[in-house]
């Protein structure tokens, strides 16, 4: 089997399955709707109403039981898209049936029977769809109500007052717990060791166990230094996309440490060396190394030593213990984890619980305040220095940082731990995100410089910062859920984006504007293709100009867009019988306030139709003459010859005066005038212009140059060269290589080209004649004039 007849065989079975696909997802929706279980439906009620009502509640509880309502919710959303083929059928039925009979009227028996035979089929078909919309809203309000109670709850527990970590009576309690918790462990090492059986056991894995820790110990301690040099190496030798191929490396400084962690730990189960405390406490230390390394990564990418990776301006002084802060800060939260996951498993009271938390809350506040000042002051200062002006957002969001670790401790010495670590890891949380976004954005310009045949254009390209909106736009419920919002908060919104908004008897989904832009787009991108495939493929092995091919391209344009907008306009479900009166609105705003874009419009097609002129004619309208470049549906585009564009309205080339050079052919006439002196030969002036004509290349001798003895002027007899030449466009070298050629001509045989010539007769009166005497001669003339003519040029 050939190459080609694989590929065939391949793509068939694909578009098989994917026919397969798209005709049977629809009917499995619907089989799914019919098996809604309503009874489970009816338990599941009960329970919700019975925890509703119980005091106090339990929220993990009422998460479940969300849970289960939301499954059931999208269930019944489905079914109430049962059957709508069938009841639009049965509607389309009766409506041919013709309007029911007036009261006091009747019709036909057998339409009668039949319209009433539907109607019962109708009401029938409408059963499940009914039934499904009652079960929908009754689980929204469920959903709703459950949403209040949880939120409630939060906000109880967030303002909750509890004792002060300032109390001493709890430092005692506290170093009490401590005790207790750290014998319990030893307890636990000792019991191990006491127990042969187990000891026997773990010494047959002990060689493994222990080459397992030792992996697991260089992994964590060793690795990160390794990566880092790997990075730096990268960084300086790869040409392209080094800041690619440094980011994704770099990721093993998270990586790598994890499962050196993840080695230990494995290593310290197989020796069965901890009871059931150690081997809680063991599980969750991936979680707190992995937070400490991410911290580590994140801050080595925004703070580097060196400038050679740099994506923050942070002064190279400050890096160093900017990176030490944000390290901190992971270690801090880290510890935060810790200590409420041996508080919740230990049991530890509220007071011992606050102590544990208060140094912890401390120093993470000491350390965000020292970041955010440092931050601050640099961005100030890089402000200043580039145009005075600092970014507003970003120093209010920095003071509020600020405002939020200085008051974190405040509200945890009064007592309320929760709300303390409900403002202050949450800003930490914020500022780590900025970092991560920092990070991504700089490496989807990477990203983009090395895919790009431009890299040095990729900090100004489009596609870039559209990503990097999409981005921003990506981590935001990141962001909600850092402060406090839950899973089921956004699982909830998707559910509302989904269902879309009921405006008077319509619903209006954004999935239908989704669904209508994939179309449209996918309508559109066929559109181009099929246009490319034209204008490169099919039409050059035509007969048709370049004129004819351009037209029929930008027709095909109009004719795909106006497909692909009808395709998108049915697959979105948008009936355009509802439409009848907009178009009616817009059919008298187009017939006053848009004539003259759709007079545009009509002439463009026009053009487009006849095409009196077409790309790339020499064209003169208005006063403005050019080359044709661009045929829109609105405007042409000529580029004149100082390389200017000129945009004119299509309404101008179909009713006004258009003077088109090159239509049809590019052949022109060039009229070159030529005056010579009073006294010259003319047979031997029109004997040398001849030569000169027939020798240009250029010059058609079919027809014949013609030489014109235009007529006797006030300084030289003139004459004209008229020659039609191969290229109209060339007119101004063939004009100017005539003029060198009848310079050198005349020139060579003694014929002079005059210069105009004036006789200026000056004449004067003085204002005071002298009386004439016998000796005074009688033709004197007077004071100060010349007695003869003064002949010469003016020019």
């Amino acid at each position: 089997m050939s190459l080609l007849t694989t590929k065939a065989f391949t793509m068939m079975r694909r578009l098989l399955w994917a026919a397969v696909f798209v005709t049977l997802v629809p009917f499995a929706a619907l089989a799914q709707a019919d098996r809604v279980d309503y009874s489970a439906w009816n338990d599941l009620t009960q329970e919700v109403e019975a925890e509703i009502e119980a005091e106090p509640h339990d929220v993990d509880a009422l998460e479940t039981l969300r849970g289960r309502i939301s499954d059931f919710r999208n269930q019944f959303q489905t079914a109430q898209d049962a059957n709508s083929e069938r009841i639009d059928t049965l509607k389309a039925q009766i409506s041919a049936l013709g309007e029911p009979p007036a009261e006091g009227e009747t019709e036909p028996q057998a339409i009668a029977e039949r319209r009433e035979d539907l109607n019962d089929q109708l009401q029938e078909a409408e059963v499940p769809r009914v039934k499904a919309d009652e079960a929908y809203r009754q689980a929204d309000g469920l959903i709703a109500e459950i949403d209040r109670i949880i939120r409630r709850e939060q906000a109880e527990r967030l303002f909750s007052l509890g004792p002060t970590p300032l109390n001493p009576v709890m430092w005692n309690e506290t170093s009490k717990a401590l005790i207790r918790y750290g014998s319990a462990l030893v307890q636990e090492v000792r019991d191990v060791f006491a127990d042969s059986n187990r000891l026997n056991d773990a010494r047959e894995d002990v060689l493994p166990a222990i080459l397992f820790i030792i992996v697991g110990v260089l992994f964590l301690t060793r690795a990160p230094d390794w990566i880092e040099a790997l990075v730096t190496t990268i960084w300086h030798r790869i040409r392209r996309g080094p800041g690619v191929w440094s980011l994704l490396i770099s990721l093993g400084k998270v990586i790598v440490p994890v499962l050196g962690v993840a080695m230990i730990v494995s290593g310290l189960q197989v020796l069965q060396l901890t009871g059931e405390r150690g081997a809680a406490l063991l599980s969750d230390m991936l979680l707190y190394v992995g937070v400490i390394m991410f911290a580590g990564w994140l801050s080595g990418l925004l703070f580097p030593d060196g400038d050679f990776r740099a994506i923050t301006s942070i002064p190279q002084e400050k890096r160093k213990k900017v990176r030490r802060s944000g390290i901190l800060l992971g270690v801090c939260l880290a510890a935060d984890l810790l200590v409420n996951d041996v508080s919740n498993r230990e049991e530890f009271s509220v007071g011992v619980t606050a102590v544990l938390i208060f140094p912890i809350l401390l120093v993470t506040a000491f350390t965000l305040l020292h970041l955010v000042n440092t931050l601050r002051h640099s961005m100030k200062s890089e402000s200043e220095e580039s145009d005075g002006t600092a970014s507003n957002v970003a120093q209010i969001s920095l003071r509020i940082m600020a405002l939020a670790a200085i008051l974190a401790p405040i509200i945890a010495a009064v007592g309320y731990r929760n709300a303390a670590e409900g403002l202050l890891y949450p800003m930490v949380g914020s500022l780590a995100l900025y970092g991560i976004y920092v990070v991504l954005q700089q490496f989807i310009r990477d990203l983009y410089a090395m895919l790009s045949t431009q890299p040095e254009s990729a900090d100004d390209a489009l596609l870039p910062v559209l990503l990097g909106y999409l981005l921003a736009l990506g981590l935001l419920p990141v962001l909600a859920l850092i402060w406090g919002a839950r899973i089921s908060d956004l699982t909830e919104l998707w559910a509302r984006f989904r269902a879309g908004y009921t405006v008077g008897d319509t619903n209006i989904s954004p999935t239908d504007f989704i669904s209508f832009a994939v179309v449209f787009v996918i309508g559109y991108g066929l559109t181009r293709l099929l246009q490319r495939a034209l204008k490169t493929s099919i039409l050059p092995k035509t007969r048709l100009d370049l004129g004819g091919r351009n037209a029929m391209v930008s027709g095909m344009g109009y004719v795909g867009v106006f497909i692909a907008a009808m395709a998108a306009v049915g697959a979105a479900g948008i009936d355009l019988s509802n439409l009848a009166i907009v178009a009616g609105a817009l059919s008298v705003g187009i017939g006053f306030g848009l004539q003259n874009i759709v007079s545009n419009f009509v002439s463009g097609i026009i053009l487009l139709i006849e095409r009196p002129i077409s790309e790339g004619d020499w064209i003169e309208v208005g006063g403005e003459m050019g080359y044709v470049r661009s045929i829109s549906v609105r405007s042409t585009r000529i580029e004149t010859f100082d390389r200017t564009d000129v945009i004119v309205p299509n309404s101008d080339l179909v009713s006004g005066k258009v003077t088109n050079w090159t239509r049809g052919n590019t052949i022109g006439r060039v009229i070159v005038p030529v005056g010579v002196a009073y006294g010259s030969d003319t047979h031997k002036v029109e004997e040398i212009l001849m030569e000169i004509a027939k020798e240009h290349p250029m010059v058609l001798l079919q027809p014949p140059p013609f030489i014109y003895f235009k007529g006797f002027g006030d300084s030289s007899m003139d004459f004209e060269i008229r020659a039609i030449i191969r290229d109209v466009n060339w007119v101004l070298n063939v004009s100017s290589d005539f003029n060198h050629a009848i310079a050198k001509r005349f020139a060579e045989e003694q014929i002079e080209i005059p210069f105009p010539q004036r006789d200026l007769w000056m004449r004067g009166y003085p204002s005071a004649q002298p009386v004439p005497t016998d000796d005074t001669p009688t033709h004197q003339p007077a004071a100060g004039l010349p007695d003869v003519s003064d002949n010469g040029a003016d020019e």
